[in-house]
């Protein structure tokens, strides 16, 4: 048909349970959402992330860092991973692992984090808000870089803190918000209306 163009094609890496990941795959049964879902990667087996993709018939692959000698050549393996599908760009949905030089040479690699960066950076985004006592965190859609959670930033949505609030009832409403910011960011990506270049 004139006038549409094909989607988008991303390679999407997990660790975990993959709620980002469902988020993502749901959207792109929508034709007019403008992504496509090429392959699903992984650090570990047998989690939750990998198993959605198969349900969803999309390719997988797994790359653990201890079936290499060192971190260099993992990642130039899951360099090589992501380069045979070729995608258009690349997000980490709760991929709990530093990429290096070799995967982040030359593509544009999308990350979500819990917390309105730069506060808060790492693994334990919530649980320092919370120590800080802040009235007001939220989620980070930004670009991957050579730092833990440096690149530059191309979305944010704010989430009150609320004063009975323990850890893990303000991270679920962060990651309400995280899948909605993910979803969003990501087709407009896949359909040109928002990138690095526009941030």
């Amino acid at each position: 048909m004139l006038g549409v163009s094909a989607p988008a094609g991303i390679v999407v890496l997990v660790s975990g349970s993959g709620t980002l990941l469902q988020a993502l795959l749901d959207a792109s049964l929508d034709p007019a959402y403008g992504v496509r879902v090429l392959a699903v990667g992984a650090d570990r087996d047998d989690i939750e992330g990998l198993r959605r993709a198969e349900r969803a018939g999309v390719e997988t692959f797994v790359c653990r860092v201890r079936d290499f000698a060192d971190r260099g050549a993992w990642d130039v393996a899951l360099a090589a991973e992501i380069a045979s599908r070729a995608p258009d760009f690349v997000v980490t949905a709760g991929f709990m692992k530093i990429l290096g030089p070799a995967t982040l040479e030359g593509r544009t690699i999308l990350n979500t984090h819990p917390a309105l960066l730069p506060s808060f950076p790492g693994a334990h985004a919530v649980r320092d808000a919370l120590a800080h006592g802040v009235k007001v965190t939220g989620t980070t859609a930004h670009l991957v870089d050579a730092g833990v959670d440096t690149g530059p930033i191309l979305a944010q949505r704010a989430v009150q803190v609320l004063d009975d609030d323990t850890e893990e009832s303000l991270h679920e409403r962060i990651k309400v918000q995280e899948r909605e910011l993910l979803v969003e960011l990501v087709g407009a990506m896949g359909r040109g209306e928002a990138g690095p270049a526009g941030r």
